[in-house]
């Protein structure tokens, strides 16, 4: 398991019965998570003592329950030198996947050994995590994410970072459609990170699952690197895709094209004073040689 386990700002303090209990800097929030399946408490005295709850709903969705008047409605938390912006919103999430540090460090490596110019393809940006680490390390990077409001806070991500002026573009549309753009107009990425969700829409509405769609998308995207390659991620938290599924998709899709060493496991995150790691989902590497 590749575990990202060298944040300050963050932390997983105990999990138990559907929940995980987690510090953000210095507030601590409950949130649902559908990993934790086991009822054991390791500290039970520090659920007491939390900013905030996220409360599902019967009816779908939910919504939070604020205990100290003093958590801000967003605020900043490091990991390592980078900076982001993190806040409570409606669907349960705080705007970062913490568990992405271990592929955020990947990343920064082999852009900084590289001793050329990379440009990054960023799908499914999010609110930017990979976008601020790949631009620290010297990238031209390409953010595309559906939603505004995600790609509004890419933005702000950056800026937090000081970055603002670094060589990025924001790209507010769905991935398939716009890769599909842009082989057409021969612009092709020295590097494609992607994180798809489990669920979603297409361009007309139309719901899809990331198992029905996982192997075409990535062999797209496989055809949007340029002729030097130098790494393609693909992370998924869908539960049926097991990490040796990533491997075989990219060993028969961007492996048949690209001579490339290709790795894929778990990604976790350590729980805190205990011997147990909260599994985070899957992820798939390709470095080229």
């Amino acid at each position: 398991m590749w575990l990202s386990d060298e944040w300050k700002d963050y932390e997983i303090l105990d999990t138990a019965d559907g929940e995980k209990l987690e510090r953000w800097g210095n507030f601590t929030c409950i949130r649902p998570d559908p990993q934790v399946i086991w009822s054991y408490r390791n500290a039970k005295e520090k659920w007491h003592r939390v900013s905030g709850k996220y409360i599902r709903s019967k009816k779908g969705g939910g919504n939070w329950e604020i205990y100290d008047e003093k958590m801000p409605q967003s605020w900043k938390i490091n990991y390592k030198d980078l900076k982001f912006i993190v806040r409570p919103t409606g669907f349960k999430h705080t705007g970062l996947f913490p568990e992405q540090a271990c592929n955020w460090d990947f990343a920064r490596e082999k852009i900084a050994g590289a001793n050329r110019p990379i440009k990054v393809l960023n799908l499914f940006g999010y609110t930017g995590g990979a976008t601020v680490a790949a631009l620290k390390a010297g990238a031209q990077v390409c953010h595309v994410d559906a939603s505004k409001g995600m790609v509004a806070w890419a933005k702000d991500n950056v800026a937090a970072n000081g970055l603002q002026e670094k060589p990025v573009r924001y790209i507010v549309d769905d991935a398939v459609k716009f890769v599909e753009r842009e082989i057409r107009r021969g612009s092709f990425y020295e590097a494609v990170i992607m994180d798809p969700p489990s669920y979603g829409r297409g361009p007309k509405g139309e719901i899809w699952t990331l198992e029905d769609k996982i192997f075409d998308l990535v062999e797209l995207c496989s055809r949007v690197l340029s002729d030097k390659p130098l790494f393609f991620i693909i992370n998924s938290y869908t539960t049926g895709l097991a990490p040796n599924v990533l491997y075989n998709i990219l060993m028969m899709t961007v492996g048949r094209r690209f001579s490339c060493k290709v790795e894929a496991n778990e990604i976790g995150l350590p729980i805190s004073d205990s011997p147990y790691v909260l599994p985070c989902g899957s992820t798939g590497r390709c470095v080229f040689l």
